[in-house]
């Protein structure tokens, strides 16, 4: 009777300290939500941060709402559908308005699933930067939270088909990341580039965002909470033994993720550097900054089984396809990606995807083969992406029939904080005055447009 009680107190026990060890890691998560808007603040013009702030904002609250009433519920009915399991529609809905008595779980389980689904979610607004109707991004963000990414989670974790294939991503390289990342990079292609930036021969004006202090500002807490993002998906802190006592949680597992998560970073931001170096002479700041993330992209859906060499490697290759990809998409494919979303999130955290095989610990240690862990990736990755880009496509597509993706060429050479929201977000030196000379360094021409006068093109390429 004792022992039955004891154990029952040391169940209880294991069972708290893991759900706090799950919301702890879960507001870690929250918290990157303050580096996207940083970074992404700071890689706009000073007339556009307070809209760009503003969307950040939305993001969260509108998304976070939307995945609780539709989004999680779609996530698991997916994963029935075409996963061959066992589910109910109405069930699906109701275990998580009003969970059984007894499931302490259901809340905090939904609460760990919805930072990842509004991470997806804002990684897009940093794409369609400065030319972007608030209302057609919001409405985006319910569709994205509500089907779009739930439908990309059915597919995997809630047991869908990818699931049953093999297809491996550990904390979302590609069911966030690059899900993002590609949604960004299809609806700026959709949307269009901003005002004077291509030329009619094709040619690139660079338009250089307002602060580097916050772009980077915002790469760091973005790093810091990649922590809760990988590491904290990896295990729980503690265990009942099959005695009934308490026993450490899988933490082999914990510092592989640990270790390779910030080896992938400083690799990536290595890499970024180098690449960057070699094809313009100068060590560009931000392509450094966007390097630290594509290498935590490039890490994040592998990193709990990877041999660590392999995390310097993958780490290396995300960072210095950064310059290569950014230069491709803006010069080659002339879609005008404000904050470099793809580069950093979608084709990193394809690469990350498909290096898997590469660098597995079971193919290293004989347990797995190299085709069978390669085919579930290449069929997963390609999946994951149509989907993406269709569904965008289509969203973004309609709005645009009807006028209403982007703001008006006079709004937009306004800026969008006076435009959408009514607000200045640097009154003291953001503005024109009486000659149309500008603090910040521009010259307002006759047709609205702004000429930098600061500012020299040294053949450099910047984000």
């Amino acid at each position: 009777m004792l022992n039955s009680v004891l154990q029952s107190d040391l169940s209880a026990v294991v069972q708290g300290v893991n759900l706090v060890w799950v919301l702890t890691v879960t507001f870690l998560i929250f918290f990157m939500h303050a580096g996207f808007a940083m970074l992404e603040a700071g890689q706009v013009r000073s007339k556009n941060v307070a809209n760009q702030l503003t969307k950040n904002l939305l993001t969260w609250s509108v998304g976070v709402v939307v995945f609780f009433l539709a989004g999680a519920a779609i996530s698991t009915i997916v994963g029935g559908l075409t996963g061959g399991g066992s589910y109910s529609v109405a069930g699906a809905f109701m275990d998580l308005y009003s969970p059984a008595a007894g499931n302490v779980t259901a809340w905090v389980d939904w609460l760990f699933g919805a930072v990842f689904a509004m991470t997806a979610a804002t990684i897009v607004s940093g794409a369609v930067a400065g030319r972007a109707k608030l209302r057609a991004y919001v409405t985006y963000t319910i569709i994205l939270a509500a089907v779009i990414y739930p439908v990309v989670v059915g597919f995997t974790w809630a047991g869908g088909f990818l699931s049953a294939l093999g297809f491996h991503d550990f904390a979302g390289g590609v069911i966030v990341h690059a899900m993002g990342g590609i949604a960004g990079l299809t609806a700026a292609w959709i949307i269009g580039p901003r005002v004077n930036r291509f030329n009619d021969d094709g040619s690139v004006n660079v338009i250089p965002g307002h602060s580097m202090t916050f772009a980077v500002l915002g790469t760091l807490i973005l790093a810091f909470g990649w922590y809760g993002f990988n590491v904290g998906t990896s295990a729980s802190p503690l265990a009942l033994t099959e005695s009934g006592g308490v026993a450490l949680g899988s933490f082999e597992t914990v510092g592989r993720v640990a270790l390779v998560t910030t080896l992938g970073m400083a690799a990536g931001a290595i890499g970024a550097a180098a690449v960057a170096t070699y094809r313009t002479g100068k060590v560009d700041t931000l392509y450094v900054a966007n390097g630290v993330l594509a290498g935590l992209v490039g890490i994040t859906s592998i990193a709990d089984a990877i041999v660590w060499p392999g995390a310097l490697v993958v780490g290396l290759l995300a960072g210095a396809q950064l310059p290569v990809v950014f230069e491709f998409v803006e010069k080659r494919l002339q879609i005008d990606d404000v904050c470099a979303v793809f580069p950093v999130h979608g084709s990193a955290g394809v690469l990350g995807a498909l290096a898997y095989p590469l660098f597995a610990t079971g193919v290293w240690n004989g347990s797995a083969s190299f085709v069978g862990l390669a085919i579930p990736q290449i069929v997963g990755v390609a999946v994951i992406a149509g989907w993406t880009f269709l569904a965008t496509a289509v969203v973004f597509g309609a709005f645009r029939a009807v006028g209403q993706a982007r703001v008006s060429r006079q709004h937009e050479l306004e800026g969008l904080d006076s435009s959408e929201h009514g607000v200045d977000t640097y009154p003291e030196f953001g503005g024109p005055d009486e000659s149309g000379a500008r603090v910040d360094g521009g010259v307002i021409r006759p047709d609205g447009g702004v000429t930098q006068t600061d500012s020299v093109d040294d053949g450099g390429e910047s984000l």
